[in-house]
């Protein structure tokens, strides 16, 4: 069978999920040579059965030109893996990020004060972008004077699917790195390069490779999770404007509804894996080393999982999405995206009334099979009393 899924995808993909799941819910492309995996139960195992599906982000044949501190995080195996995994929550854990709350209320409210007197911006260029660039530049401790170069890496890295040892502005990025390892090893400070390089269990800690690539790795994922969350929130809410008088009226279930975005228009869709021993899937014979894509976007619209799925309910209750994937390979930076997007539509519901998303200039998508995000999200508004 051979599909394509780019223009099935963007920018809604849910009719096209329904009828994958009823009628082709694991099928090979023969184009592309990969297996699509559309069902909730299917696409679960696939993230979290190891010993059959190995992640693989950087393909074979340009992995001399990635650079290694990169490839040493994304291409580590489920043991060393989970060893990485649980270090670096540790710079994640609740009271790391309690300490951050003020200074994340404070540049959400600077980025707000840019806007509110002119009543209209773009939700992503104006906040949902520059926002976690901002936050995660302060959690690794970048000052205040590198900023600029520091959004422009965060652009590369957006805009470039692979990171290339020839590529100058990685190479700046990486001896700037290194530089703080260094200087955090003899200062420590209160960031999370500190604490990442103090980070241990049972005696191990970070090579100097594998903190590099971990910063690179939260430039990149950290800054698509939030900007994707955030900007979806506020398209999901355009879309249902009672949620939003729904949420000033009761805040407290602003958790929920963040839930309910990441499953309803999770901004990753699907994720890539190969397999490492022969597998039945869905009644597919599945043979060894082969490609799956496993589309989380389809999981968590699955009927099986998810009652009424296409309803956007913030109240649903259990919600077990998988846009964050799952096990060892669960999103690290998953509690810093939700933290940053609660309080950011907190922040919007509360100093801003009437928002509306502007016809005359439509909310371009992302076009890409894989995520789904808005590179522009222009809205009206009005200030609170």
């Amino acid at each position: 069978m051979q599909m394509n899924v780019a223009s099935e995808q963007v920018p809604n993909p849910f009719s096209w999920y329904r009828k994958m799941r009823r009628e082709h819910p694991v099928v090979y492309d023969e184009q592309a040579d990969v297996w699509h995996v559309f069902s909730y139960e299917d696409v679960m195992r696939i993230l979290a059965d190891h010993a059959t599906f190995h992640k693989v982000l950087i393909p074979p044949e340009v992995q001399n030109t990635i650079n290694p501190i990169l490839s040493s995080v994304l291409q580590a195996d489920p043991h060393n893996h989970r060893r990485l995994h649980n270090i670096v929550m540790q710079a994640f854990s609740p009271q790391v990020l309690t300490t951050l709350e003020p200074r994340i209320s404070e540049i959400i409210d600077g980025l707000l004060e840019q806007v509110i007197v002119t009543g209209e911006m773009d939700v992503t260029n104006d906040l949902a972008y520059p926002l976690p660039v901002s936050v995660i530049a302060d959690l690794l401790g970048i000052p205040a004077e590198l900023h600029g170069s520091f959004k422009d890496w965060c652009d590369t890295i957006k805009r470039e699917p692979t990171i290339e040892t020839t590529n100058p502005k990685f190479q700046k990025m990486g001896e700037y790195f290194r530089q703080v390892l260094n200087d955090r090893r003899l200062h420590p400070q209160d960031d999370l390069v500190s604490a990442l390089v103090a980070a241990e269990i049972n005696g191990q800690r970070l090579s100097e490779d594998e903190l590099l690539g971990f910063c690179v790795v939260l430039l990149a994922s950290g800054t698509n999770s939030s900007t994707g969350l955030i900007g979806n929130a506020i398209f999901c809410f355009d879309e249902q404007p009672e949620v939003m008088d729904i949420l000033r009226a009761e805040p407290e279930l602003m958790s929920g509804a963040i839930e309910e975005v990441l499953r309803y228009r999770a901004p990753i869709q699907a994720l890539r894996r190969t397999t490492k021993k022969e597998v039945v899937l869905g009644k597919q014979h599945i043979s060894v080393q082969q490609d799956v894509v496993a589309w989380i976007g389809s999981a968590n619209h699955d009927e099986a999982q998810f009652p009424d799925p296409e309803n956007f309910d913030i109240r649903r209750r259990p919600n077990r999405h998988l846009a964050f994937a799952h096990s060892i390979h669960l999103c690290v930076g998953a509690p810093l995206a939700r933290l940053v997007a609660k309080k950011t539509l907190n922040s919007i519901l509360k100093r801003l009334s009437d928002i509306r998303r502007r016809r005359d200039i439509p909310a371009v998508p992302v076009r890409s099979a894989w995520v789904s995000g808005l590179k522009t999200l222009p809205i009206t508004f009005k200030v609170s009393p």
